[in-house]
């Protein structure tokens, strides 16, 4: 148990906690407004800010939440102007311009790859107090938004068209979500990295949302299964010496087959008694 002990392991699971939380919160909003596609897209554009960061010199993280916000921001606009472009393909194209820009930068950065392997795909024992910083006050804010406007938003992510009736500001709380998404998933790249994030938004509220419908208690039970799945993901790594971010997503993957395995049995069982 000395490993305890050790600094950059404390910071790990600080990091584990915060982005449980953090995923929890978001990616639930993400799965039930099924906007999984779009939060690809804006992860996947972060990669541009990473590159251009890379090749002058400055910390990754803030160009890349430039990048993932203003893409973020950018479809959303887009996809309400009612032009004719759809929906798809405009994500599609910021995500394929953010990942060209990232690695053309990336390229010409001399020495370059194992601080973008980082970003990539993550290396929680490499998170930072900065990183921290910037986790905790991503979870904080979200926390303080989910007190007090969380009847309304979930009530957004059910029924945007009776929202709109009843006089709430839909288009500016999506604005407003969007931003939210595209913090959180900068804020999580030391974790799981630009390729994986999506997962840790995805695969827990996937998992909880077989459990329950209701968006207050798959926010809570994304949080559990999320934090569950990164300390699993975490001491794989630690004890086989194999990459953290990879690790737990792989857990997350299994889990989520297990709940499938569980949610079926736990139906097939109702019917045979219903028969």
């Amino acid at each position: 148990m000395d490993f305890f002990e050790l600094s950059f392991f404390r910071n790990a699971l600080a990091g584990a906690f915060l982005a449980a939380v953090a995923c929890g919160i978001v990616g639930t909003y993400v799965v039930v407004r099924r906007l999984v596609f779009i939060c690809g897209g804006i992860t996947h554009a972060s990669l541009g800010g990473v590159g251009i960061a890379l090749y002058l010199g400055w910390p990754p993280l803030w160009p890349a939440l430039a990048f993932s916000v203003l893409s973020a921001l950018g479809i959303r606009r887009l996809a309400a102007g009612g032009g004719e472009e759809r929906e798809d393909s405009l994500i599609a194209v910021f995500w394929t311009f953010g990942m060209a820009v990232g690695v053309l930068f990336a390229f010409l950065t001399p020495g370059y790859g194992a601080d973008l392997t980082v970003y990539l795909f993550g290396n929680i024992l490499s998170i930072t107090a900065p990183d921290l910083w910037l986790l905790g006050a991503v979870t904080g804010v979200l926390l303080l938004g989910c007190g007090l406007f969380l009847r309304p938003v979930a009530a957004m992510a059910f029924d945007a068209d009776f929202m709109r009736t009843r006089g709430f500001p839909v288009r500016a709380a999506e604005y407003v979500m969007m931003v939210l998404i595209a913090v959180t998933v900068v804020a999580v790249l030391r974790i799981v990295g630009i390729v994986l994030a999506l997962a840790l938004l995805t695969i827990p509220q996937m998992t909880a949302n077989l459990f329950t419908s209701s968006l207050r208690r798959m926010m809570v039970l994304s949080v559990v299964l999320a934090l569950g799945v990164c300390l699993a993901g975490l001491a794989a790594s630690y004890f086989l010496n194999i990459p953290s971010g990879a690790s737990i997503i792989v857990c997350a993957c299994l889990l989520y087959g297990a709940a499938r395995v569980v949610r079926a049995g736990v139906s097939a069982r109702g019917i045979r008694r219903r028969g």
